[in-house]
């Protein structure tokens, strides 16, 4: 048996088509790789004193639910239920209508006597006696509220007056305690002053005691000395009223108008050992 070749009608656009595809995937491979080598960049590192601190963000409040109103219920009117009317058995009714009623006889009730009206007696009202006002006297009474007021302004003025000299006798107690006591010191101002000029006398006995009346001048001056009790030691009677003479002018207050109490002076002198 010889073999017989036959001629293909579509193998040359085969052919093209095989190459074609291979073409194109070749031409896909070349373009998708990249061929250009870059060199690795360098990398930056930043620094930080501290942290930052982190965005706050604000958190979103929902709004309040709305209430939805309930729904309403529709009204059911209530129906009206009818009592219902007790059944009676037939039996029954008929022993009803065959019952009579029995016949009650009318008892007659006796009416009482009409009352006898008497007649009503009206009293008359008793007229009140009123009771009857007092005058009142307007004069009299007009005297008895003067008169009052005559005895309120007396007491008033009494005890103004009482008042009055109370108050002026503290006020001379007052001033004489302190007439006192600025005469006090100025006499024992004038006996210091005399017992300055006192030459004390030899024997003199320490009961000694010699009282003078001095009369000074305005100025204090000593117009004159007289011995109204000697000692019983003239040595000392003597040396007593030289010194009174010897301190001349004697010391007065400043005040002219106590000259009086310091015009005629009482004064009297222990000897002082």
């Amino acid at each position: 048996m010889s073999a017989i070749a036959y001629p293909e009608k579509n193998k040359l656009p085969a052919g093209i088509l095989a190459l074609a595809v291979h073409a194109a995937f070749f031409a896909l491979l070349y373009l998708g790789v990249n061929w250009h080598i870059e060199p690795p960049q360098g990398m930056v590192v930043e620094m930080w004193e501290s942290l930052p601190e982190p965005k706050v963000v604000p958190a979103r409040i929902a709004p309040p639910p709305v209430e939805q109103p309930e729904p309403a219920m529709p009204v059911v009117p209530p129906k009206l239920v009818e009592p219902e009317r007790p059944v009676l058995p037939p039996k029954a009714d008929i022993q009803l209508r065959e019952k009579k009623k029995p016949k009650v006889k009318p008892v007659e009730v006796k009416k009482p006597p009409p009352p006898t009206k008497k007649p009503v007696e009206i009293k008359k009202p008793v007229p009140q006696k009123i009771p009857e006002v007092p005058k009142v006297d307007l004069k009299a009474l007009a005297e008895q509220q003067a008169l009052a007021e005559q005895r309120v302004q007396a007491e008033l003025k009494a005890r103004a007056e009482q008042n009055a000299q109370a108050e002026l006798a503290r006020t001379r107690a007052a001033q004489a305690g302190a007439l006192g006591k600025l005469m006090d010191e100025y006499i024992g101002k004038i006996r210091g002053k005399i017992r300055s000029n006192i030459v004390m006398p030899l024997n003199v006995p320490d009961n000694a005691e010699a009282k003078f009346d001095v009369t000074l001048l305005p100025g204090g001056e000593v117009l004159n000395v007289k011995l109204v009790k000697p000692s019983g030691n003239a040595a000392w009677d003597s040396a007593v009223e030289r010194g009174i003479l010897k301190a001349h002018i004697l010391p007065l207050p400043p005040d002219v108008a106590l000259f009086n109490k310091f015009r005629e002076l009482h004064l009297t002198f222990k000897p002082e050992k």
